[in-house]
């Protein structure tokens, strides 16, 4: 939003139907991070309408030979973004339906060929809106691909030896929290109570960047301001936090595929 760039992609989109709904997921993922474009994509859709068209430009190989691609989830909603990873998480939890590679000699702005960085504009925002607005069918975007998609290998949640291993994939980014890819199913194999105490390891590419032990409860309120907590997030997957503080920026625990957790009692 700090320039002309999402402007430029609603006008494209309002130029094809100006009855189009225009709504933003967000604008602030970090410059060049797939991971993190492929994990607000699966946190947003599910709660969309059947229907829904997404654009997603997360892009560092704009103009190289990266496909891209609309792909039709089985939940039913449209993903149109460069094949670079950003569908790890759609095709993981939502299903491939189908996928179609963009055929830019019919689904391209008109007059920018020349233009080689800014494919979000001039092929994603314009083939989206076709979509939407029903200019085009799926089976009109381009040739159908094998459903598979380019994907960013990550640690899985799973429980071994009385521990539970899992993921970093996201940051609650606004207060610092840590959330997990660890959903109550695997979390519940440690047999657990709320109140109990459970034992923490957090690794950056297998070293260890934090160790210590937090109080698992239900919400933050149940424990006095400052202290350590493991919880289920909105999302329900096991999380840490700090009661009035910031566990992330505390501890210096960040985000991505690169980064893992292990709980015990």
């Amino acid at each position: 939003m700090k320039d002309g760039a999402v402007s430029a992609m609603k006008g494209v989109a309002s130029g094809v139907s100006p009855q189009l709904k225009l709504y933003d997921v967000t604008h602030e993922i970090p410059a060049y991070d797939i991971w993190e474009a492929s994990y607000r994509l699966v946190q947003t859709a599910p709660y969309w309408p059947i229907g829904t068209v997404f654009v997603s430009v997360v892009d560092p190989g704009v103009g190289t030979d990266r496909k891209s691609v609309v792909l039709l989830s089985k939940s039913g909603h449209y993903f149109v973004t460069p094949d670079n990873g950003t569908l790890t998480l759609i095709a993981e939890q939502l299903g491939i339906q189908e996928v179609r590679e963009i055929n830019e000699a019919e689904n391209r702005r008109k007059n920018s060929g020349e233009s080689y960085t800014f494919h979000g504009r001039d092929v994603y925002a314009f083939t989206a809106a076709r979509l939407a607005a029903k200019v085009i069918t799926l089976a009109e975007v381009g040739p159908k691909l094998p459903n598979q998609v380019v994907t960013i290998p990550y640690q899985k949640a799973s429980f071994d030896k009385n521990e539970v291993t899992g993921a970093i994939p996201i940051l609650d980014i606004q207060y610092g929290n840590v959330w997990t890819n660890i959903d109550k199913k695997v979390f519940n194999q440690l047999n657990v109570n709320i109140g109990d105490n459970l034992k923490v390891r957090i690794l950056r590419n297998n070293e260890k960047i934090y160790e210590g032990t937090v109080r698992y409860v239900n919400t933050f309120g149940e424990v006095q301001e400052g202290e350590n907590v493991g919880y289920f997030n909105s999302l329900l997957h096991f999380s840490l936090g700090i009661n009035m503080g910031n566990f992330s920026e505390k501890y210096k625990v960040y985000s991505g595929n690169q980064w893992s957790i292990v709980l015990s009692k």
